[in-house]
């Protein structure tokens, strides 16, 4: 009798776990539609090109900013260098601001949408990918070569170093700015792209949306600040709906967020984007509240006002009288800043809500291309009729 030989068993492979199973997934998404993006020569002709028009618009803010200075009726000044830099820093990260602010939604607003008419999506959604690697590899897959234009505009970027007035940390600040903006808008093109089957009412909703981000949140707030004018007695009246003004909504905005940025450049309070982002989005801080209305305050005071007097400061003295009204029981904010102009404050609201818009935008449209494992409201099951 022939004896019988026993062929080994072959291990069985560990099983991944879930989050193995999603980065491997976005891996694979990210790849495939890499390979299609950047084959060929045409993405790094247009990388060609876009540096050389980004560069041919610095100089010629440099030209104009020196043609400036260089006036008859400017005279000599010893602050020329740190003013064109800042001039120039100012120009190509508005510049920027505006392709993220187009480039990223565009890129997005096809990607599932696409899928649909070619009716790829159901092969997809088959295989071991999850819906949430789907998603994500979608949006990093369109939003690399964007991130490949910002940072390809970083050693342009550091001209400005050479001319002064703008520090590192600046620098950092906008491209935090830019870097989260585009990570929130292309999340909502995704999200439209999830939702509408079709790539053409894709790419207008989105358009439309963007529109209203950033056009439409500057004229409610210039609405609401006309609204809100100064009565006959120096007081600001409330806006329409009794409130002072919606500061909310600039901190959607990631041009208002870009002004607060360079904010922090100007080395006097009095300056254009100060002012600007103090106009459009006013706090609070920097004022005194009472009941007759907000008296603002030139300089940090301490807690305990008399009712008459002169009070020093740190930035120099003031009158206090029975004609301002100001009491010893009124508020002050105790981090105010001279001249009530607050930097660097609302930036950072910006980059702190475009990220969690971005959490929510990604699971509206995980949920739009999974179908299955929905979200649904949970309903009262219906009582059960008693046995008999």
């Amino acid at each position: 009798m022939a004896e019988m030989t026993a062929e080994p068993l072959r291990p069985t492979p560990p099983r991944l776990s879930p989050f193995v199973r999603t980065i491997g997934g976005i891996v694979a998404i990210g790849v495939k539609e890499l390979r299609g993006r950047m084959r060929g020569r045409r993405a790094f002709i247009i990388l060609t090109i876009y540096l050389l028009l980004l560069g041919g618009f610095a100089l010629m803010v440099e030209r104009i900013m020196e043609a400036s200075f260089l006036s008859p009726f400017s005279g000599a000044s010893a602050t020329a260098g740190p003013a064109i830099g800042q001039g120039i820093f100012a120009a190509l990260l508005m510049l920027m601001t505006l392709q993220v602010v187009f480039l990223a939604p565009s890129s997005t607003a096809g990607a599932i949408s696409l899928e649909r008419e070619k009716q790829t999506l159901e092969l997809l959604v088959t295989t071991p990918i999850s819906s949430v690697a789907i998603v994500i590899g979608k949006l990093l897959s369109a939003l690399v070569y964007v991130f490949l234009l910002i940072a390809a505009s970083i050693p342009l970027m550091a001209v400005v170093f050479v001319f002064g007035g703008v520090a590192p940390e600046d620098v950092i600040r906008g491209y935090i700015v830019l870097i989260v903006t585009a990570l929130g808008l292309g999340s909502f093109g995704l999200l439209c792209s999830s939702v509408v089957k079709r790539t053409t009412a894709s790419t207008a909703i989105t358009i439309f949306g963007v529109l209203a981000i950033t056009i439409g949140t500057v004229f409610l707030l210039i609405f609401w600040q006309a609204m809100g004018s100064f009565d006959s007695n120096g007081n600001r009246r409330p806006g329409p709906l009794g409130i002072r003004s919606p500061t909310p909504l600039a901190w959607i905005n990631p041009f208002i967020a870009q002004a607060d940025v360079l904010c922090g450049t100007e080395s006097t309070f009095g300056g254009a984007w100060c002012m600007a982002v103090n106009g459009l989005a006013p706090t609070n801080d920097g004022v005194i509240i009472n009941d007759g209305g907000m008296v603002p305050v030139p300089m940090p005071m301490p807690v305990g006002i008399p009712e008459k007097g002169v009070v020093q400061g740190g930035f120099g003295a003031v009158a206090v009288d029975d004609a301002v009204g100001i009491a010893p029981n009124d508020v002050i904010a105790p981090d105010q800043q001279p001249f009530g102009v607050r930097r660097d404050s609302l930036w950072t609201k910006s980059v702190a809500v475009w990220l969690g818009l971005s959490v929510i935008f990604l699971l509206l449209s995980v949920q739009a291309v999974s179908p299955t494992r929905r979200w649904r409201l949970r309903r009262g099951a219906a009582p059960r009729s008693p046995a008999p």
